[in-house]
């Protein structure tokens, strides 16, 4: 049984990086909503409360039972979870004459709290409140403070309940992972030993386990997530595993052909659903982005569908689920971390009558890329940019045609390809900070070229031209909830301008988009 800490959550903005600074220390964890504790049994060894864009003052603040679990488990409370345990037991919180939002400086009082250990005085933390702690719960001592906040972090005598008025969670806090550690390992008495190489061992045997001799199916995208749950499906099931890879005519410059070349190296079992021309043609005249995405998701659903019952007896659809889809999809009263309705292939279920198997549920992005390198897939494969669903249709504004389908992926090659070739080192890679990035291309999140629906005046030698404008698009983000864009150099931004406008007919202008998400969304459309 594999031991756990799990994280409640009351809405925070920041619940995920909890449980990203646990996976890092290799401990393994889960997150549920505040009001839907799980059962608490041996192999949990201790709880995390998260914070919450709430005050514990307000009527509608969230509550949960923490009866089996404060004096019984470990327990750390951060920011709203320490105002709450403090208000919840006998303690004070008002509204902070001295508000805390941004840096300040800890000075740790008891250097021999378990929670303290090794940890730097005075050092930076993080604080984003309007409340503070007035009074501590029955049985609380301070074990550290800043200039505005006496009560910065507590701990209640005789139990191993700790709070901490800061977020350890956030980059910001300079001691933030030594004190997550020494609760999770010290405190908890965790292990660490949740590796991407026993997550792949458990996983395999779980697999066989479940699905014994049925046969599966899979949707392959091309993309990371599908990658790796096909390998570590067709470890676990071998011959009994077929992946369907459909070509909806939207893809990227010879990605089709590629990337089937590159899962038959790896000895998947791939059928290539052409179905190109019905995409095309059925979105003739469709200009709207909703219906857009409304027909290409319609007509994905149709092909693979066709496909799949030409597989006898399949009983299992195999989806690329990761753990950010799963936490997303649980409901949190108040305005918690964006929430939306969990889909991978949306709509096959249903429609094919068959059980679902997520191998990933359970991982962060960056932790399916070590799972995807231990099991030894290719780097171009583990490191590819996330991809949407509805491919360079969404990449194009307006009306799709095969006219712009053609400028836009001669675009897109020569900025991808001019990102892959940029070398570069000593920067963390966007897929896996724990990885150096060697070039521009793994050193962002995601990179693509938008084909404009706006044609402008220029000049090619001696002739005037009137031609479509392509945007490029590059941003850094961890998760793509929120995103920056990148400072790309301005030999390389040359470079590929004078490419694109040179080598891509229909081309004569190229302009950089310069919009952080939010307030803009990382795709056009």
């Amino acid at each position: 049984m594999t031991e756990k800490i799990i994280i409640l959550d009351f809405g925070s903005q920041v619940t995920q990086l909890i449980g990203r600074r646990l996976r890092e220390l290799n401990v393994y964890c889960e997150i549920y909503p505040y009001n839907k504790i799980p059962d608490l049994d041996e192999s949990v060894k201790g709880v995390i409360l998260s914070g919450s864009p709430f005050s514990v003052r307000d009527a509608k603040a969230p509550q949960a039972d923490l009866g089996g679990i404060k004096g019984v488990l470990p327990l750390l409370g951060i920011c709203y979870g320490a105002q709450f345990i403090a208000q919840r037991y006998g303690g004070e919180v008002n509204a902070s004459l001295a508000r805390e939002y941004g840096r300040a400086m800890l000075e740790v009082r008891e250097k021999e709290s378990p929670l303290m250990k090794g940890v730097a005085s005075p050092s930076q933390v993080w604080m984003s409140h309007g409340d503070t702690i007035a009074r501590l719960p029955e049985g609380g001592e301070v074990i550290a403070s800043t200039g505005d906040v006496e009560n910065a972090a507590y701990h209640i005598k005789g139990e191993q309940t700790y709070a901490v008025q800061f977020h350890p969670e956030v980059y910001h806090t300079a001691e933030g992972r030594r004190i997550l550690e020494n609760f999770a390992l010290g405190i908890c008495g965790c292990k660490g030993d949740w590796t991407p190489a026993s997550f792949i061992e458990t996983t395999i045997a779980s697999l066989k386990d479940k699905l014994g001799d049925d046969k599966v199916i899979l949707g392959l995208s091309g993309g990371v997530d599908s990658t790796v749950a096909a390998v570590l499906l067709n470890r676990a099931i071998g011959h009994n595993l077929t992946c369907i890879f459909v070509n909806n005519g939207l893809l990227r410059k010879n990605e089709f052909e590629d990337v089937l070349a590159s899962y038959k190296d790896m000895g998947l079992n791939v059928i290539g659903a052409d179905a190109s021309k019905v995409f095309i043609e059925q979105l003739k005249g469709v200009v709207e982005p909703e219906r857009k995405r409304k027909v290409i998701g319609r007509l994905f659903i149709e092909t693979f569908d066709e496909y799949a019952h030409k597989i006898e007896n399949a009983r299992w659809l195999a989806q690329g689920t990761i753990y950010p889809d799963v936490i997303e999809s649980a409901s949190v009263n108040g305005p918690s971390s964006t929430i939306k309705s969990h889909h991978n292939v949306g709509g096959l279920p249903e429609k094919m009558n068959l059980k679902i198997v997520e191998p990933l549920r359970s991982l962060f992005k960056d932790e399916v890329r070590r799972v995807g390198r231990a099991l030894g897939i290719k780097d171009e494969l583990i490191g590819r940019h996330p991809f949407p669903g509805p491919s360079l249709g969404i990449r194009i504004l307006g009306e799709v045609t095969e006219e712009k389908l053609e400028i836009l992926r001669e675009a897109d090659d020569i900025f991808i390809r001019g990102l892959r070739e940029y070398k570069i080192d000593g920067v963390p890679s966007a897929s896996d900070p724990a990885m150096t990035a060697k070039n521009l291309y793994d050193s962002i999140w995601q990179a693509g070229a938008i084909l404009l629906p706006v044609k402008s005046v220029g000049v090619m030698g001696d002739e005037r031209t009137y031609e479509y404008t392509v945007a490029l698009r590059a941003v850094i983000s961890t998760d793509g909830m929120t995103a920056d864009w990148v400072h790309l150099p301005y030999d390389f931004m040359a470079k590929v301008s004078n490419d694109i406008i040179n080598k891509v007919r229909g081309v004569n202008r190229v302009v950089y988009d310069i919009s952080s998400k939010p307030p803009a969304t990382i795709e056009w459309e």
